[in-house]
């Protein structure tokens, strides 16, 4: 399963990208909902969709909304850090409208990667998805704090 990320924003797409190739997920990106749209259209293995909410071309409420219409097998994480209202308006709507999971900016890896591990979970019940403290560099960093 390939995980589809639709950010405008190119600093947060690559932080979020990386946080998820560095777990161990298929990442593609889009800047926008009408390339995210186009890439779902493209590839059938994307079954996972992380999407802002603001964003020019076509918006995120938009996009969760198209998805849902065309896609219902693909899971949805709403994210937001708001705009002309404030983030938590925005993720309600999205969670209303289709959102599976909503995640207001900024958060944390932890929060990310728990949101991908929970909807994976819930798509594929029978395949165990590494936690983020199954990897050794992160297992090691823990174990020298005492946790």
């Amino acid at each position: 399963m390939e995980i589809l990320l639709i950010e405008d924003d190119e600093a947060v797409r690559e932080f979020i990208r990386e946080v998820l190739l560095g777990a161990g997920y298929f990442v593609s990106a889009a800047g926008n909902g009408k390339e995210g749209l186009a890439a779902i259209k493209s590839d059938p293995d994307i079954g996972m969709v992380i999407t802002d909410i603001v964003m020019p071309e076509k918006e995120g409420i938009e996009t969760i909304i198209e998805i849902k219409q065309s896609w219902p097998q693909i899971k949805i994480i709403a994210i937001s850090g708001g705009g002309r209202i404030c983030a938590e308006d925005y993720l309600h709507i999205a969670s209303e409208l289709g959102a599976d999971i909503t995640l207001k900016k900024p958060f944390a890896r932890h929060e990310l990667l728990g949101a991908v591990a929970e909807l994976t979970r819930h798509k594929y019940p029978d395949v165990k998805m590494p936690l983020i403290s199954d990897y050794p560099a992160v297992a090691d960093v823990l174990d020298r704090a005492g946790v």
